[in-house]
């Protein structure tokens, strides 16, 4: 049981990871701090326009990347990973 609910706290840290990761830059790179960001340009465009249409969902995709990768190195550790 022990094993269990500590696989959870340290699965639930990495969803608080992620969300805080994502909400970082989705809302405050594409929205607070969007002024500043506009100072700098990539590829042309604005950086603060850059995250808010498209920096956020790389970040987005990366961060599933990452936690897949995560994800599958706890189960590895507690024993639950999937066997087919």
């Amino acid at each position: 049981m022990k094993k269990k609910t500590t696989y959870w706290r340290e699965n639930l840290r990495l969803i608080m990871i992620c969300l805080i990761i994502w909400f970082v830059v989705s809302f405050g790179f594409g929205l607070i701090l969007v002024e500043p960001l506009n100072e700098f340009r990539i590829g042309g465009y604005k950086l603060g326009f850059w995250f808010a249409q498209q920096g956020s969902i790389y970040v987005f995709v990366g961060l599933v990347f990452w936690y897949g990768y995560q994800i599958t190195k706890l189960d590895s550790k507690y024993g639950a990973s999937e066997q087919s």
